[in-house]
């Protein structure tokens, strides 16, 4: 998969996403399903999705033993998505847990990749709410380096990281990078972000996009303006 961008869904119900949706007509943009949007509509929401003819990164941030983790991939995996993802703070156990679940009988699988850190999250709060004094930029890259080591397909992590981490972990190892915003709009309760542009320069493979598109008094005019600005 090339560049592209990916629409986060995070309505509160399948009836207000399928209205988003609608307005897109003959388009059929990559979508993230969030945990919102899953926990109101269940495993449903992904398939109706997926028989629209949707790409869907179901991110659902596991973290667990991995045991239970390896079980709940499976289950993810049934439902024939595209990108799921899980915390990199879970342990490289976790993560190798995590792929043996998602496992397909027919050989295939979802991408998997680990979030490092929250874009809401910055040093500061790191260190006072999570008590890591490293910097920022030094735990990012170790908790790529760590999903690297388990076989994971890339990271999620702030736009500002991506070159780094494919300095790090090499250049097919995806950097999925939310914390979006246009050069005109509001940072709402992101702190690590940058435009679709910059990100793109940054060497971004993904940028996910919420708010400047689904709020957006023209949301297919932002989607297109999202591409332009990060894919053509």
């Amino acid at each position: 998969m090339g560049k592209d961008v990916i629409i986060a869904c995070d309505f509160k119900n399948a009836a207000d996403t399928l209205a988003f949706l609608d307005s897109f007509s003959g388009k059929k943009p990559f979508l993230k399903i969030g945990m919102e949007l899953f926990y109101a509509e269940g495993p449903a929401i992904v398939r109706t999705l997926k028989e629209r003819g949707h790409k869907i990164f179901l991110d659902l941030k596991l973290h667990d033993i991995p045991n239970t983790v390896k079980k709940a991939m499976a289950s993810l995996s049934a439902l024939d998505v595209d990108l799921v993802n899980l915390h990199a703070s879970g342990t490289i156990p976790m993560m190798k847990a995590a792929l043996e679940g998602l496992l397909r009988p027919d050989g295939s699988r979802p991408l998997l990749i680990a979030v490092t850190q929250l874009t809401s999250t910055d040093q500061d709060t790191m260190e006072r709410d999570l008590l890591i004094e490293k910097p920022i930029d030094e735990v990012v890259l170790h908790y790529a380096e760590n999903a690297k080591q388990a076989g994971l397909d890339g990271v999620v992590c702030s736009p500002l990281e991506s070159g780094k981490v494919h300095a790090r972990c090499g250049k097919a190892f995806l950097t999925v990078t939310p914390g979006i915003r246009f050069s005109d709009g509001e940072r709402g309760d992101q702190k690590r972000v940058t435009t679709p542009e910059d990100a793109k320069k940054l060497g971004s493979d993904y940028i996910v996009v919420g708010r400047p598109i689904t709020a957006a008094q023209d949301p297919v005019a932002a989607y297109e303006r999202c591409l332009a600005e990060f894919v053509d």
